[in-house]
């Protein structure tokens, strides 16, 4: 399928009040038709992976062909150097979320974005940070709890930043790392609290959410079962 064939195919999808719904939830609908990602998603797995195709369909502009950029294309074929040409384009919570937990933190450079992204002034890349770090917390199965350990202080270092996007996905990282096992809870924990004491309105939203979660009963009888299993595996 070309790219003139798939920006087709998303324009006989385009819906005036999907893209209505989109900007209430506060997504960029500048160049947004208002397809909805079940139909993205349905229309990526016809296509199938296509990493050439995901560059043309980005260089469109359009949002939907953005977001399907992210979805067909290859993780072992993104270089750094395309990365940062897409996320000069973050231009929406959205975009930058699907981009991160279906393509980037699938790439050998993930853990090293988090770092660099957290650093950047730019709301969408900062914001690009956590959501990649929130998707290594739910996807990368095999890390090792310190490599999360290290990357709380940058959570906790970005807690002031009161721009929505950030704080949201600053919060949304600390959740995720707290709920992958009892240890990294503890930690997540230790760092909300901390966070809590900061003299910031931004920073106690985001400790005040995170506890909430992070100490709710079910979480913790659930992560306490997944150690109890794991142990009798060993």
């Amino acid at each position: 399928m070309t790219c003139a064939e798939v920006v087709a195919r998303l324009e006989s999808l385009a819906s005036d009040r999907n893209r209505e719904g989109m900007g209430r939830f506060g997504i960029a609908v500048d160049r947004a038709l208002g397809v909805p990602m079940p139909e993205l998603r349905r229309l990526a797995k016809e296509i199938g992976s296509d990493h050439d195709l995901a560059g043309e369909l980005w260089e469109t502009g359009i949002h939907e062909a953005r977001l399907l950029a992210c979805l067909v294309a290859l993780p072992g074929k993104l270089t750094e150097e395309q990365l940062e040409r897409w996320a000069a384009g973050f231009d929406s919570w959205d975009l930058v979320d699907q981009c991160c937990s279906n393509l980037v933190d699938r790439t050998p450079f993930a853990w090293a974005k988090v770092r660099e992204w957290a650093g950047r002034e730019e709301e969408f890349v900062r914001r690009a940070a956590f959501a990649l770090l929130a998707a290594l917390a739910v996807h990368d199965k095999k890390s090792p709890d310190g490599r999360f350990l290290d990357l709380l202080p940058l959570i906790e270092g970005a807690s002031d930043d009161g721009r929505n996007y950030v704080k949201k996905a600053v919060n949304w990282a600390l959740r995720q790392i707290g709920k992958r096992n009892l240890s990294l809870n503890a930690a997540a924990v230790k760092t909300a609290e901390e966070i809590s004491k900061r003299d910031s309105k931004a920073a106690r939203w985001i400790a005040a959410d995170a506890l909430r979660e992070l100490s709710n009963a079910k979480l913790l009888d659930r992560l306490r079962d997944k150690a109890r299993r794991a142990g009798r595996s060993r």
